[in-house]
């Protein structure tokens, strides 16, 4: 018998570690709608399994804990039932040895407070406040609900035109979004059950970029009815595009040269190839949609001419502006904001930086915009700081993958301290305080300072990049109501004693993502078309092929391959490849048609009509 010996894992060891990475596929891929006491009931097994079970709070408090939740679930509890689980949670989070069983606990006190009224429908009625006409959990999680296992379907059959039907009837951007969508509805894919989610966002670019021209579908007859729309963006744009469709004539007013709001000024070409974009907005504009350019509300135009000039009007614009530091000499030369230094690029105002130093302060994919695109002008260094760790940025992973392959310095937890400005007004540097993270507040690691001296980052050039604001001091002088920087408006997008007039998108909801504003377009334009008395719907008549019950064993996912690094720096071209059409084919055979088998046939099936 040796003294010391190197343990080899047991078969059974293996066996659970396979079991637990399935379990934490299976979490990640919980759908909404889901009864929230049955979860907790199943997540306080797990935790009372994982507990060692040294002291009584844990061994013998979780155990009637997770008792008087099935007494809830099979109708054997009353009201006092919910007082004593809360009396017996807290007593837990009080006295149990450590974080675990204080947790767990705690796990199940913020569900009482939080759903309490599911606890009470279930005491009172024996059911359960969640929805049983739940959306497929893709399409849920799209906030315009286009109908992902349709599209996909289609794209595995090479019908790649009836695929952008598909995806027009929710969402006129296909080909944009095919490019730079975030892509929520990957979050809950019930795919990640068996390997990885179904790679939604390629595959709309796949239909986008073998369709080819797609005409959009026939207007209704005309209304006689006449809509402004404030904003050539894609809110301002998609709310055009359905209204349109509706037999309302639409006229959209656009302060830029072109239409497209950030899609073009905002967006690089490396992402959002510009031709690409106008694919979209050429479809958009077929459909009979007007445009003027060139005038800006509050100084050409106002709300009260044309209140009495259109029979409803649509307030769609972006967040044009942007947030300052609220350092002193932030007015120095070389200091931008992110929204000017990417509008000047996006109208072609190129900034030569070659052999310069530039740093970007933020975490966000708009940083991640201005950085790659500082390194694309010519820049020796580019630098992006931020307070808190990589992990923590609000960029998506593979924006700050990109970055970072093309050489930008990630200079993270660092909070920006004191600006550095020479005797010509000109930025040389920015102080930062270094950071150090330290508690977990709403579910995000705070920060704090650790302490040492600031530390000096040289530059020529400073990108500020912390978040945007609206202009809203036009629509504050027309009586429309302000508040925190956004336009307040009722759940259908009206905007109160302001009779015809709505507003969606980043100016009623804040600064958010492309599809959001898509959702926002969409809301607006049903509302506004019952305003004026009407009740269009919008719907597609593509067939969607039929599901097969398939063995579908496990299968990697098809990600987007991009250009070699060192090559994409030099230009302005697209960096990401599309699937090719077998891999696409692949790609959509691993969907496993939650519209049809087993979930959504029995919660809502699709949506044809809206």
């Amino acid at each position: 018998m040796s003294r010391l010996e190197l343990a080899s894992p047991t078969r059974a060891d293996i066996i659970m570690e396979e079991l637990y990475k399935d379990l934490e596929r299976r979490i990640e891929s919980s759908p909404p709608g889901l009864c929230p006491v049955d979860m907790a009931r199943a997540f306080l097994e797990l935790c009372h399994a994982q507990t060692c079970g040294k002291c009584v709070p844990c061994r013998i408090g979780l155990g009637q804990l997770n008792g008087f939740i099935k007494d809830v679930l099979d109708g054997n509890a009353t009201m006092e039932t919910l007082d004593i689980m809360e009396q017996t949670a807290l007593s837990i989070m009080e006295s149990a040895d450590c974080a675990i069983g204080y947790e767990a606990a705690h796990t199940v006190y913020k569900g009482l407070i939080g759903y309490r009224d599911d606890y009470v429908e279930h005491i009172k009625n024996g059911r359960c406040t969640c929805t049983y006409s739940q959306l497929v959990p893709c399409v849920s999680l799209c906030p315009a609900h286009v109908d992902v296992p349709g599209y996909v379907a289609l794209v595995g059959e090479g019908r790649y035109k009836d695929a952008v039907r598909l995806i027009r009837k929710d969402n006129p951007f296909p080909t944009t979004c095919g490019f730079i969508c975030e892509h929520p509805c990957e979050a809950r894919c019930r795919r990640n059950m068996m390997d990885d989610a179904i790679n939604i966002r390629g595959l709309k670019r796949v239909a986008a970029d073998f369709a080819g021209e797609v005409e959009p579908p026939a207007c209704a007859p005309s209304t006689g009815k006449r809509i402004a729309v404030l904003g050539g963006g894609p809110g301002g744009l998609s709310a055009a595009y359905y209204l349109q469709l509706m037999g309302h004539q639409t006229t959209v007013y656009e302060m830029l040269p072109k239409l497209g709001g950030m899609l073009r000024y905002g967006i690089p070409n490396y992402r959002l190839p510009k031709e690409r974009l106008e694919e979209d907005v050429n479809a958009i504009l077929k459909t009979g949609v007007e445009v003027k350019y060139g005038l800006k509300i509050g100084t050409d135009i106002t709300i009260q001419q044309l209140q009495k000039e259109y029979d409803a009007v649509l307030i769609t614009i972006g967040a044009s502006t942007d947030k300052k530091l609220g350092l002193e000499g932030e007015d120095a030369e070389g200091i931008f904001s992110a929204v000017q230094f990417l509008r000047n690029v996006g109208q072609n105002i190129i900034m030569d930086l070659t052999g310069k130093e530039v740093a970007v302060i933020g975490g966000g994919n708009v940083t991640m915009d201005v950085v790659r695109t500082a390194k694309r002008l010519g820049a020796k260094k580019v630098s992006a700081v931020y307070r808190r760790r990589t992990a923590d940025m609000t960029a998506l992973p593979t924006e700050i993958e990109g970055a970072v392959a093309e050489g930008i310095e990630m200079q993270t937890l660092k909070a920006p301290a004191s600006l550095d400005v020479d005797e010509n007004h000109h930025i040389k540097g920015i102080y930062v305080t270094p950071q150090m993270i330290s508690a977990i507040n709403n579910g995000r690691a705070s920060i704090k300072p650790t302490g040492e001296e600031d530390v000096y980052i040289p530059c020529d050039v400073l990108v500020v990049a912390v978040g945007q604001n609206i202009e809203t001091k036009h629509f504050e002088e027309a009586g429309i109501p302000v508040s925190r920087g956004k336009i307040v408006t009722k759940s259908n997008g009206s905007i109160e004693n302001l009779p015809g007039v709505f507003a969606g998108g980043d100016c009623a909801s804040g600064p958010a993502s492309v599809i959001k504003a898509i959702a926002g377009a969409k809301v607006a334009a049903a509302n506004i078309d019952e305003y004026l008395g009407y009740r269009h719907e919008i719907s597609c008549d593509v067939e969607i092929p039929e599901a097969h019950l398939d063995d579908r064993t496990p299968c990697g996912r098809v990600n987007l391959t991009e250009r070699e690094a060192s090559e994409r720096v030099k230009d302005w071209e697209g960096c990401e490849n599309c699937m090719t059409e077998k891999e696409a084919k692949q790609e959509a055979g691993r969907c496993l048609r939650c519209d049809h088998f087993g979930y959504g046939i029995f919660k809502g099936g699709r949506e044809k009509i809206w």
